[in-house]
């Protein structure tokens, strides 16, 4: 069995590769999207603040799946073809930050508006208000439900095998397809055990180093 694993390692190991790769490209720009959307949905300017709510609900009332499929398979109908790879990205970081937005919008809202008064007593703009005092209290406050979403998203990964993207489940499957085993999936489950123990360890560390901000 050791054998067997060791030569399928190096395939599962490329396909690992694309499953961080789609996870990293995913965090690095769904973040700062999603920050940029919550300060949107709680902006005065009602149109923006509703079109952003509509954006919302749609990105999170449908099936992940389902969008990924739209990006790839529905978008040529507009005359936008894209390849697998950025596909899957696109679909993916739309999705996560709306669930982002929603995350930032209730814990910059949750702080005290005493906070913002005491601010503008002392002269702060609204940025540096936002960024001296609202989003390091914030940050505290959010980084559980951002980090649950963060181990949701390497396990959504293996959604992408549905437009053929090679990542982690699609080199398991060839290898459990061509030899007729069920080895590859065992292996498969600690390489995202593996994934998820390192981001909770992380999300961890940041929850203490953050925590003099609560």
């Amino acid at each position: 069995m050791i054998e067997y694993i060791l030569s399928i390692l190096p395939s599962l190991l490329e396909g690992t590769l694309v499953t961080l790769e789609i996870f990293v490209i995913t965090i690095v720009c769904s973040l700062p999207l999603g920050l940029l959307l919550a300060f949107c949905r709680i902006s005065r300017y009602k149109p923006l603040s509703n079109a952003v709510g509509v954006y919302i609900w749609l990105l999170r009332g449908t099936p992940l799946l389902l969008q990924l499929f739209f990006v790839y398979y529905g978008l040529p109908n507009f005359g936008i073809t894209l390849e697998r790879m950025p596909a899957a990205c696109i679909a993916f970081v739309l999705n996560y930050a709306a669930y982002f937005a929603e995350i930032f919008r209730g814990g910059i809202q949750s702080i005290d508006k005493g906070q913002y008064e005491g601010a503008k007593v002392l002269g702060f703009t609204y940025l540096q208000t936002m960024l001296r005092i609202i989003l390091p209290q914030s940050a505290r406050r959010v980084l559980a439900p951002v980090s649950n979403e963060a181990i949701t998203l390497v396990k959504d990964t293996a959604l992408v095998y549905a437009i053929g993207v090679g990542e982690l489940l699609r080199a398991t499957k060839i290898a459990v397809s061509r030899d007729a085993v069920t080895t590859p999936f065992l292996a498969a489950a600690v390489f995202y055990l593996v994934m998820t123990l390192a981001l909770t360890r992380l999300f961890e560390h940041l929850e203490e180093r953050f925590g003099a901000y609560e």
